[in-house]
């Protein structure tokens, strides 16, 4: 079943591959602006967490739980944003936002709130040397 996995085009176009984890894709949104990464699990067909089998939730709930305990061992961040909103992309996946008081739309949400700002190949290296990719 894995075998016929694609990630969503809107994912693929708007997301830097990480690392495949044993169950899920880790991406990091290619906006400097948050620290933002998303979790997809590398199942066909899968739209909602409750699509995923007893232990494929299990393995799921580890890896939000690895990211974000890295997420904050290496942010820091004043909030950690978790969500499975999926409106716009109905393949399953689960943001994991790093928010600060300071940031560019705190306290309001940061979908939308300003246009996107590429990661340079240097920042894209020391975050996968931060979380260890």
């Amino acid at each position: 079943m894995m075998s016929t996995f694609q990630l969503a085009p809107e994912l693929a176009r708007d997301c830097i591959e990480l690392a495949d984890w044993p169950l899920c894709k880790l991406l990091l949104l290619n906006d400097s602006q948050y620290p933002w990464f998303i979790l997809v699990p590398r199942i066909a067909g899968l739209r909602e967490i409750i699509d995923l089998n007893e232990q494929q939730q299990q393995v799921f709930w580890q890896e939000s739980a690895k990211l974000s305990h890295l997420i904050k061992a290496v942010f820091n961040p004043h909030k950690l944003n978790v969500a499975a909103l999926g409106n716009m992309v109905p393949q399953l996946h689960v943001h994991h936002i790093a928010r600060f008081e300071h940031d560019a739309a705190w306290p309001k949400p940061v979908w939308g709130a300003l246009p996107a700002v590429p990661y340079s190949d240097q920042q894209i290296a020391q975050i996968k040397q931060a979380l260890e990719c």
